[in-house]
């Protein structure tokens, strides 16, 4: 593959076939699709009933999900190899390099599986593998919560008005990490188990306190500039993602504490830990809750308008199934049936939005009309050599 001048390139979505142009326009974008296949892999295998053949069902998304993940790194990273000065310009783009936050999160999804799904079929491997790919997502969910918004402050053009829920997207990476570290706990060694839960609980504030953040800015834009264009639609459900996420790692993290904190001279710390656990965790719901209803009325508002099918539905999914995670994680913990049947409502509306995003992505994926890199139309500044940072 050579690397033409801009010029000579169109700058609309790949021609169907044309597996180069595909490489070429690939973004970070798709990566929400492995979050949303890998988190409904895990909530199908928590579903309150005892349907046969979930949990089966659940593993063939997971592998499914690795597969995924694999074709996906494979081409975004002959991207930057083949087009690396195309590539580069995605760090000057205000939304396409927000994206940068699902390759984490779609990796922790992963992690997850290997403890639901793996330890039944390889054993300790299977945990090994878990714990050395959980270092790894902790180092890119850290850098993307860093780097991303520093390119905010200094090189991208942002604005309150053109603002959107994807601003969460690489904050956010850091307490899905801590949440999959919570989930690593319990099946590590003392010493190991400790460092873990420390940091997951460091991981956990290096997020939702920003996110939260976040939410009361996007809060105000909606207030002062109205819902944005149809495009962003699915944007709307971004903001369930963070209050999810942040109830579930609170919720995981607390039912570890107590003999985490025992095992190192600190019980009375491990039992504060599980109080705030639950009663930080229902907090969350009940936030979340407020979001996820108006998220429902915006997706109603839209669709009187027609929403125009783009790789940004996947937002549709893997906010709703962390909600839902947490949802079953305090059914688990308070024993409140409400919980286990909202989290059973919550699964099913998953699946069905996962079904209708995966048919409409495998269309667009198939006529090409789905690679599209914003960051390549023209009159996209192109971004300065990273070293003058």
């Amino acid at each position: 593959m050579t690397d033409l001048p801009l010029s000579a390139r169109k700058a609309g979505p790949a021609p169907a076939g044309d597996f180069r142009e595909m490489v070429r326009q690939f973004t970070p974008n798709w990566f929400g699709a492995t979050m949303g296949t890998g988190v409904l892999a895990l909530a199908l295998n928590q579903f309150p009933l005892d349907i046969p053949g979930l949990h089966q069902i659940g593993r063939v998304l997971w592998m499914l999900n690795i597969g995924l993940f694999v074709l996906f790194t494979c081409m975004y990273a002959a991207r930057w190899i083949f087009f690396f000065d195309e590539a580069r310009r995605i760090f000057h783009h205000p939304v396409v390099s927000m994206f940068f936050g699902t390759i984490p999160m779609g990796l922790a999804t992963i992690i997850n599986g290997f403890l639901a799904f793996g330890i039944p079929l390889w054993g300790n491997v299977a945990l090994e593998i878990a714990h050395a790919l959980w270092w790894l997502d902790v180092a890119m969910a850290m850098a993307c919560g860093l780097l991303i918004p520093f390119l905010m402050f200094t090189r991208q053009d942002h604005s309150l008005e053109k603002m959107t829920a994807v601003w969460l997207l690489p904050i956010v990476s850091a307490e899905v990490a801590a949440a999959s570290g919570a989930l690593l706990v319990p099946l590590l060694q003392p010493d190991e188990a400790y460092a873990v839960h420390i940091i997951s609980y460091a991981l956990w504030a290096f997020s939702v306190p920003l996110a939260m953040s976040i939410l009361v800015i996007l809060l105000l834009r909606l207030i002062l500039y109205k819902l944005p264009n149809r495009d962003m639609a699915a944007s709307g459900w971004l903001a369930l993602g963070p209050i999810g996420t942040g109830a579930l790692g609170l919720v995981l993290l607390g039912g570890n504490a107590p003999q985490v904190f025992a095992q190192h001279g600190l019980a009375s710390v491990g039992e504060v830990g599980l109080g705030i656990g639950v009663i930080g965790g229902v907090i969350l719901w009940g936030y979340g809750l407020w979001w996820l209803m108006l998220a429902v009325l915006k997706t109603v508002r839209y669709s009187r308008e027609g929403l125009p099918f783009n790789i940004g539905w996947w937002a549709f999914t893997f906010p709703l199934g962390v909600y839902s995670l947490a949802t079953m994680a305090l059914a688990r913990v308070t024993h409140f049936s409400f919980f286990s049947i909202m989290g059973g409502v919550l699964i099913t509306c998953l699946a069905g939005f996962w079904l209708v995003v995966m048919a409409r992505t495998l269309h667009g994926a198939w006529k090409g009309y789905l690679f599209f890199a914003p960051c390549l139309v023209s009159g996209v500044a192109p971004i300065e050599p990273l070293k003058k940072l």
